[in-house]
């Protein structure tokens, strides 16, 4: 049995099923959606047993074998079911916040001590909620990071914008930011980092790839924009070109090495390669939004990690 645990219309989540399912598989979906008509129970002797109950269906937590996991924060979805009008959501989650949020710890700690496969483990995927602290773990498997300035001192902003000429800044946290360079108009906002620690980065020329690993399988993506954060081209009037790649060999080995070391099943990497050829980490994320770079590839990574799933046990 397979636990999928998210929301069915995310992406990722929904191609992984739908590999699953051409495979033959034995799935379970948790969707929150349904979060408040689920309940799991739990019993820890010497080894992990209870009962998952997601609506009418009861499932043995110990005929899970493997889990993919995307769970967004529960408390923070709008709307938790498909269909109902707005009082009657609103009356939904201010009377079912606190199960719903039991349940979410409950089910986390499972992923964490239970025997089966999870792709990721939260204690895993918790380097990236420290942009600078998993910065120095890339840069110890061998991979070069840019140099970096986490700071409240405008001053110090300015010396290090002096230093580099070019620059830019993003969040420090797990939460997505938007990548954007220091400009002139920039200057007066500079006063606000005194109450916000903000990362500051040299910005470094060259062409970036995305490399999603799963397992010892790899996906290479090479993007071609001038955005500072191809993500949101639009943004910046850009175009973006996404097509399958390679990766030079110690290359791929290091972010081969680096996922082993953070215990990662599946990740995707940023890389950036500078027009002489030095390889830049900006980041290794651990829960990647790969459907955006399969579409453009045509690469199978939803097989990948279909496969995975029924093989690791």
């Amino acid at each position: 049995m397979i636990l999928l645990w998210g929301i069915s219309g995310d992406d990722p989540m929904a191609a992984v099923y739908e590999s699953l399912l051409k495979l033959g598989a034995l799935v379970v979906f948790l969707d929150q959606i349904q979060t408040r008509d689920s309940q799991l129970e739990l019993s820890i002797a010497k080894e992990v047993s209870g009962l998952l109950k997601i609506g009418s269906k009861v499932v043995d937590v110990s005929t899970i074998t493997s889990a993919y996991i995307r769970p967004y924060d529960s408390i923070r979805i709008k709307t938790i079911r498909e269909e109902g009008d707005e009082a009657e959501n609103r009356r939904i989650n201010e009377d079912s916040s606190f199960n719903i949020l039991n349940f979410d710890d409950a089910l986390l700690c499972w992923t964490e001590i239970t025997e089966a496969f999870v792709v990721n483990k939260p204690s895993a995927m918790a380097s990236n909620n420290s942009k600078p602290y998993q910065a120095n773990l890339i840069r110890s498997y061998g991979l070069d990071i840019p140099d970096t300035l986490v700071t409240t001192d405008e001053h110090a902003v300015l010396e290090f914008w002096e230093k580099h000429k070019k620059v830019i800044y993003k969040s420090l946290s797990g939460f997505r930011s938007i990548v954007s360079q220091l400009k002139l108009e920039d200057k007066e906002r500079l006063k606000k980092v005194s109450t916000c620690p903000t990362q500051f980065q040299e910005y470094i020329e060259g062409i970036d790839y995305r490399v999603h690993v799963v397992g010892e399988d790899l996906f290479v993506s090479k993007i071609i924009c001038n955005a500072d954060d191809y993500r949101y081209p639009w943004k910046q009037g850009c175009g973006v070109q996404v097509s399958s790649s390679t990766i030079p060999e110690d290359i791929s080995e290091r972010c081969i090495k680096l996922m082993e070391s953070l215990h990662l099943h599946l990740a995707g990497i940023d890389l950036r390669c500078t027009h002489d050829g030095r390889w830049y980490c900006f980041e290794v994320n651990p829960s990647p939004g790969f459907t955006f770079y399969q579409e453009s590839t045509g690469q199978a990574i939803s097989d990948s990690v279909a496969h995975l799933l029924l093989t690791k046990k």
